[in-house]
């Protein structure tokens, strides 16, 4: 009776554990934000505890959520939905149903999950790309990328990258009625920073005869360099992604050698050599005033020559876009960032979208300061959020405008 007892008045002390996390006061429906959090603490919690045992690789654990969130994707009465692959590379590519009025718009879209987790099938991409087909009448093309740490850097860039250029075959899309002047490629989080790393690298394909018409980088993640912005001080346990998860994302695209995660977690990985790189990622210069609020500058403390050697992903601009020349810069199409005020990542976006402005390109920077990274996400139910929908209408109201 008595362990019976003690158990009933654990449990609510850990599920109010799980759930309970302080949230700032202008975070929309906070309470409704806690429970949704939960489950993703719990199996970030549970993947750390397996891999210190040594029974599960940590990024295994955590595909648990890939797992819970993947659904048969089927179509519907609006949108034809086709499993297939695009020069090797698994896609899911949506058509719209009704009758086309001429050449239709594109968008080639790659998920997030920090390289290592998600899929084109989770129950919230399938939502997205579905909608985004049926409101702007495009084809989509949803890239199933492989992941780290199976697959690391460059492979995960060189599958959408693939996957981009053959659809931006002038027979491709002929073939799927699309006009060759109204193609973008998009992506959130993880997916952002390869929409912008593909972006750049066609611009230098001799091969690639159709231009991007926009590029769609939604809370993305572009520099590795310098892994305490103030971003990163103000929002290192925010819901979803904390800053030692990003950190723990970033070194798994590269390697699972422990002394690279630790390198960056005391952001002391970047070589002297290495150090006039940080001029495109000097947040004292780049982030708006307000951003830059209550934080001094610093440059990051010079880092092991040999570790940089061995693992030279983070200094490559196919995996840090932020790190592109002014002169490549300069050449990319109109571009939508979105930003959100509690997020790891906000001044990776904003410091891209001045560096766009720098160099001539039009950017609309779209700056959330009531939401977290991933909340565009949460636009299906069970998971709906106001500020998810708020946030998904924005950008399709930018592509109906841009695209």
């Amino acid at each position: 009776m008595g362990a019976k007892l003690l158990c009933l008045c654990l449990l609510p002390a850990l599920l109010a554990y799980y759930i309970y996390i302080p949230l700032p006061a202008e975070l929309a429906q906070p309470w409704r934000v806690m429970v949704l959090c939960a489950p993703f603490r719990a199996v970030g919690h549970l993947s750390a505890v397996l891999d210190l045992l040594g029974l599960m690789h940590y990024m295994e654990g955590m595909r648990l959520i890939t797992a819970m969130e993947t659904v048969m994707v089927a179509s519907d009465e609006n949108v034809t939905v086709t499993d297939t692959e695009f020069n090797n590379v698994p896609v899911l590519l949506y058509l719209p149903k009704r009758a086309p009025d001429g050449l239709r718009r594109a968008m080639v879209y790659f998920h997030g999950g920090g390289w290592c987790l998600g899929d084109a099938g989770m129950k919230s991409y399938d939502h997205i790309s579905r909608r985004t087909s049926n409101e702007l009448d495009a084809v989509v093309v949803s890239v199933n990328y492989r992941l780290a740490p199976e697959h690391r850097f460059p492979v995960p860039f060189d599958d959408v990258y693939s996957a981009t250029k053959f659809f931006l075959q002038s027979s491709v899309l002929a073939q799927y009625g699309v006009d060759p002047a109204r193609v973008c490629v998009a992506g959130d989080s993880a997916g952002g920073n390869l929409a912008a790393a593909v972006a750049q690298q066609l611009l230098e394909d001799p091969e690639v005869k159709t231009k991007l018409k926009a590029q769609v980088l939604l809370y993305p993640a572009l520099q590795a360099l310098d892994l305490d912005l103030p971003s990163y001080r103000d929002n290192a346990n925010k819901p979803l992604l904390s800053r030692s998860l990003m950190i723990r994302f970033w070194s798994e695209y590269f390697t699972s050698d422990p002394s690279l995660r630790e390198a960056m977690a005391s952001n002391r990985h970047v070589p002297a050599e290495a150090g006039h790189l940080l001029q495109f990622v000097n947040w004292s210069r780049l982030l708006p005033a307000g951003m830059r609020q209550g934080h001094a500058y610093a440059a990051p403390t010079p880092g092991s020559a040999a570790l940089a050697r061995r693992y030279p992903g983070f200094l490559d601009p196919r995996a840090a876009p932020l790190l592109g020349s002014d002169a490549r810069l300069r050449q990319l199409p109109p571009t939508y960032i979105l930003t959100c005020e509690h997020d790891v990542l906000r001044d990776d976006g904003a410091m891209y979208a001045q560096r766009l402005r720098n160099a001539g390109v039009s950017v609309t920077h779209d700056h959330a300061r009531d939401a977290f990274h991933g909340a565009l996400l949460f636009i299906s139910w069970p998971y709906e959020l106001a500020v998810g929908h708020r946030l998904f209408d924005r950008y399709v109201q930018w592509l109906k405008e841009n695209l």
